[in-house]
């Protein structure tokens, strides 16, 4: 999962290193990522559990090199998708220098935040905790306050010690640059892991799907998110394009789970589905520089959750 060899020697004193983002589903974590990293690299949604892969986002200054990954959200599993995704996160807590825990501001800690800690506290090598108080832009001063209080009184009642506790804000920048500098400070020196310039490590197919995918869980209803998953089946420039006229061909499916929620993406004469294409391929467009066209069905994939082979040919 974490890269083996250094890409390139650097100057002693430079720091390298890896951290994962952790929390409850919706706590901010993608939407961190974003900002620290300075560019669009996870889908971010208001959906809970949307992150469903490791998502790497590199950060590079002079002082060193910051891998942030990004997990999905530790929730109760009611699929085996769930379970598959709470192991990936567990698998990589032993993988990393320091673990963010990221604690929104305008939600009180729950049982869940608890649980998860605990579970952090337990482990036998366990790397670097900061509590990253989420989303101060939404909560009031006093609000605010009383959370870094009661993060605090998480160390006594859980028996593990805070290296920091930061408020933040992804949607405004608020304390995003120290969170950045924090976070280098606590990691060891080390040569950089991926070139200057490189912002992650996903495929480019990867990047698309997700963007697809993303744009359907802002457009379709509430019940479907967690049964859409997104393939893209083909993608490449088109052959006999002026260089100075290119496109790009990409051909996806948007995969349900059962026959009853197609007609959900579909639309009334599939004016949803042409909706989530035509934002999409604006997307996909921003992100490779070229024209795209966007070629987007739906298929069924039944109870894609629930099976261990389906799972296994969507990549989770």
């Amino acid at each position: 999962m974490i890269p083996g060899n250094p890409s390139h020697i650097t100057a002693p004193g430079h720091r390298s290193g890896f951290a994962c983002f952790v929390g409850r589903p919706n706590a901010g974590k993608s939407t961190l990522t974003n900002a620290l990293v300075g560019t669009k690299v996870a889908i971010a949604s208001d959906k809970p559990q949307t992150t469903r892969h490791i998502i790497r986002g590199i950060v590079t200054t002079g002082e060193g090199q910051l891998v942030i990954m990004d997990t999905p959200g530790v929730h109760r599993p009611r699929t085996l998708l769930g379970e598959r995704l709470n192991q990936l996160v567990y698998d990589t807590w032993s993988e990393v220098d320091i673990i963010g825990v990221c604690l929104p501001c305008p939600e009180k800690l729950g049982p869940g935040d608890r649980h998860l800690i605990a579970e952090i506290a337990g482990l036998s090598n366990r790397p670097t905790l900061i509590a990253l108080a989420t989303k101060v832009d939404a909560a009031a001063k006093t609000q605010i306050t009383s959370h870094l209080v009661a993060i605090q009184s998480l160390e006594a009642e859980l028996g593990i010690t805070w290296a920091e506790i930061v408020p933040v804000s992804a949607l405004t920048g608020e304390n995003c640059d120290l969170v950045r500098d924090l976070l280098l400070s606590h990691l060891p020196e080390g040569p950089a892991y991926y070139m200057d310039g490189e912002v992650t490590d996903q495929l480019t197919e990867t990047m698309v799907a997700e963007l697809i995918r993303e744009v359907a869980l802002t457009l379709v209803r509430e019940e479907l998110p967690h049964s859409i998953a997104v393939t893209v089946e083909e993608m490449g420039l088109r052959e006999g394009r002026a260089k100075d006229r290119p496109l790009l061909d990409i051909y996806a499916n948007l995969i349900v789970e059962r026959d009853s929620q197609k007609p959900i993406i579909l639309g009334k004469q599939a004016s949803r589905l042409k909706e989530i294409g035509t934002e999409a391929r604006a997307r996909i467009s921003r992100l490779v520089g070229t024209p795209v066209h966007l070629d987007l069905k739906v298929k069924v994939l039944k109870e894609w959750q629930r099976d261990p082979k389906a799972l296994n040919r969507l990549g989770f």
